[in-house]
């Protein structure tokens, strides 16, 4: 099977998908509702939103939800590429900003581990809650010298 490209499926479509996920964050603490959608090899969409709890250290991030329903499904290493938006939730309840959100330090690690397990570096865009401004990074460079599977001898 030959594996789709982020250019293929559109930087749009991915940012598009992240934003409607992140309409369903369970954010009632913060108000900050963020979506991440990955791109799986096949051209499919996975996503996954904030889901906040009332002791704050237990609430999950929408990179981590995504890859763990990737996960679920048996996916892990067919994560191609991701995209992060958040902002402040709207009377509608998607999010509002201008500026673009990245993934935290957790989640780079994250994803790291799904980078390390398909043997790929992955795009990560980072979008403003409006889709308007999009920034392109390598894990690699949001995440230098990470520690994995492959330090494991596991990738």
């Amino acid at each position: 099977m030959t594996e789709v490209s982020v250019e293929e499926v559109g930087v749009a479509v991915l940012v598009d998908a992240a934003r409607a996920a992140a309409r369903h964050a369970h954010a009632p603490y913060s108000r900050f509702a963020v979506g991440a959608a990955l791109l799986m090899t096949d051209g499919s969409i996975v996503t996954g939103t904030n889901f906040e709890n009332a002791s704050y250290g237990l609430s999950l991030c929408a990179e981590t939800v995504a890859l763990a329903t990737a996960n679920a499904e048996g996916r892990l290493a067919d994560v191609i590429a991701v995209a992060v938006i958040g902002g402040m939730k709207g009377a509608d309840g998607l999010p509002t900003g201008d500026k673009p959100v990245g993934p935290c330090g957790r989640c780079r690690q994250v994803l790291n581990e799904a980078a390390q397990m398909g043997g790929r570096d992955l795009p990560v865009f980072c979008a403003s809650a409006d889709g308007v401004t999009v920034e392109r990074h390598m894990l690699s460079a949001l995440l230098p010298h990470a520690f994995g599977p492959a330090d494991l001898g596991l990738a």
